[in-house]
């Protein structure tokens, strides 16, 4: 059997810092090299960040990445890299895979599925590759490159690039995740490599983007579908993998351009190449954590402001925060009003503690009492109600947004995925902030992801109080949640239905739910819409979540 040392580069670059990214890159090569890697690859777009999306609109951010993709093949030597790029004009673009050796860029492969779905848009920027397929031979293996959709397919230019000769594949990837989505990846290339008779090796981004997370697990899969190398997720990781092939057993039909020699100095032996995995909770929980750290570090913010009523909610943004950010840059804000209860002040105080995070008290009393008498004239003979709980929760907002103002924290709200959706959650009020950290987790996800954090602390980090008393906004009197909603299990289940799986009403109805609670939970998200295009984005961990998946009309009388 003849092999191949492949270095697995799994990066973290940042969209549009093409300096940088090329000079991260180039870092992970060199150490590549001295682990003695006959290829290195990278994922897809590297070179720009993935996904760059209007910045492609602009001439001279395109100028810009082929001149960053030149200072990339400046510093490759005679071990050739595959690196993720653009090329092209504007108007006719390709997302592309460049191969590089020795200072030049020697081949390139274009992507020719383009995801159009989802939080995929490749075909308002990119045109789909037609260029004659070619192999590229390195230390005397036929090396065919492949770019991420290519490869989800039954039929694609995998089939033809297997039969054309190659002896291994090398697919680069810009991956989105959602939850479980390493193990499909894995079952999906694995069954590739048995179909195609070759290895597979799949590389993929790490890092949070916007309200994208990658999560990398990039790996590897002999022939038989076996896998053989692993990544772990959510960290930056380069990996080096023997992949086995088999011996050349005639010439190729497609065209092979010649990359690289056979090294023959001793290499450094490669030892535990299979990361280990992680999955449930624990892989929900670090989705959260690698989201809201990316999403603060590249954008400039050091530190973070939550709003700790004691609810499980704030309860379990804050647990990420620290666990992102480090319990120094993490701040917490008490606002109690006339109708707080005392353990709500008493179980943030605790949480506080227990993440050994700073936290101060601000009573929203005196800005709450003073609206009600600015408004008390144009108010007369009407009973207090809603506007009166809105307003306790904006009196909040404006004392997080001060707090962010004067000291650069960026607020974290704390709404969750089911308050959402039926819009149980006050506009301009506990809404307001910079990033929306559990904005994609139904309720009874929230409790589930405290109750890990308890059990991976061994400890009550999470106080029992605050997950097993009644959740409540706490703006009126003895109020709950459950007199305003259907309780949180059955408006999971239903949520799930109608946001994530596009059931209609009817649907659910005919799938058993109370038709009732149906009509009632689905017209509430349905006007909803425009409360939800003015939140914060927020980190995407399901296959649907608000916002780039999921972009239904305001105006809409579709019922």
């Amino acid at each position: 059997m003849a092999g191949l040392r492949i270095a697995l580069a799994q990066m973290n670059p940042v969209v549009g810092d093409l300096r940088g990214n090329v000079d991260r890159a180039l870092e992970m090569y060199a150490s590549a090299v001295d682990l003695g890697a006959d290829l290195v690859v990278f994922g897809e777009l590297a070179i720009c960040g993935y996904p760059p999306e209007d910045l492609l609109l602009k001439p001279r951010f395109v100028a810009d990445i082929d001149a960053a993709l030149r200072r990339f093949a400046d510093g490759i030597g005679t071990c050739p890299a595959v690196i993720g790029t653009v090329t092209g004009t504007p108007g006719a673009l390709l997302n592309s895979a460049a191969v590089v050796c020795d200072g030049s860029v020697v081949g390139v492969y274009d992507k020719r599925d383009l995801p159009n779905y989802a939080v995929f848009d490749e075909r308002r920027y990119f045109r789909s590759g037609d260029a004659p397929l070619e192999l590229f031979e390195v230390a005397g293996v036929r090396v065919a490159v492949s770019i991420c959709e290519d490869m989800w397919g039954s039929i694609g230019p995998h089939a033809d690039l297997a039969v054309g000769g190659a002896q291994v594949i090398v697919s680069i990837n810009g991956s989105p995740y959602h939850h479980d989505k390493d193990t499909e990846r894995e079952e999906m290339m694995a069954g590739r490599a048995r179909e195609l008779g070759c290895p597979v090796v799949y590389v993929n981004q790490v890092g949070g983007q916007d309200e994208l997370v990658f999560d990398g697990g990039s790996f590897a899969v002999d022939a038989t579908g076996v896998l053989v190398a692993r990544s772990p997720l959510f960290i930056e990781d380069l990996r080096v993998v023997d992949i086995e092939v088999a011996d050349d057993s005639g010439d190729a039909s497609l065209p092979v351009v010649q990359v690289s020699g056979a090294k023959e100095a001793p290499r450094p032996t490669v030892t535990d190449p299979i990361a280990p995995a992680i999955d449930g909770d624990a892989e929900l929980y670090e989705a959260l954590v690698l989201g809201t750290r990316d999403y603060c570090r590249k954008n400039g913010f050091t530190d973070v402001v939550i709003g700790l009523s004691g609810g499980i909610d704030s309860t379990l943004v804050a647990c990420v925060a620290v666990d992102a950010l480090g319990a120094d840059h993490v701040h917490g804000v008490a606002m109690p009003s006339r109708y707080s209860s005392d353990h709500s002040l008493s179980d943030a105080h605790l949480l506080a503690a227990n993440l050994e995070v700073d936290i101060r008290t601000i009573s929203i009393e005196p800005a709450f009492s003073a609206f009600e008498s600015m408004l008390e004239e144009s108010f007369t003979e009407r009973e207090a109600g809603l506007t009166q709980e809105n307003l306790q929760s904006r009196c909040r907002g404006q004392i997080l947004m001060a707090l962010s103002n004067e000291f650069g924290w960026m607020v974290l709200t704390t709404g969750n995925k089911s308050e959402l959706a039926v819009g149980y959650f006050t506009i301009y009020g506990d809404s307001v902030g910079g990033y929306a950290v559990i904005k994609d987790l139904l309720k009874t996800r929230v409790y589930d992801l405290c109750r890990y954090v308890n059990a991976r602390d061994a400890r009550e980090t999470v106080p029992v109080s605050v997950i097993d008393k009644p959740p409540s906004a706490e703006l009126r009197p003895d109020q709950r949640d459950d007199q305003s909603l259907p309780p949180y299990d059955v408006l999971d289940q239903i949520l799930a239905g109608y946001v994530e799986r596009d059931m209609t009403t009817d649907e659910l109805i005919e799938a058993g739910f109370d038709p009732d609670i149906v009509r009632r939970v689905t017209r509430l998200v349905d006007i909803a819409e425009y409360k939800r295009r003015q939140a914060p984005l927020g980190v995407r961990v399901t296959r649907k979540a608000f916002g780039r998946d999921r972009r239904v009309p305001i105006t809409n009388a579709y019922r």
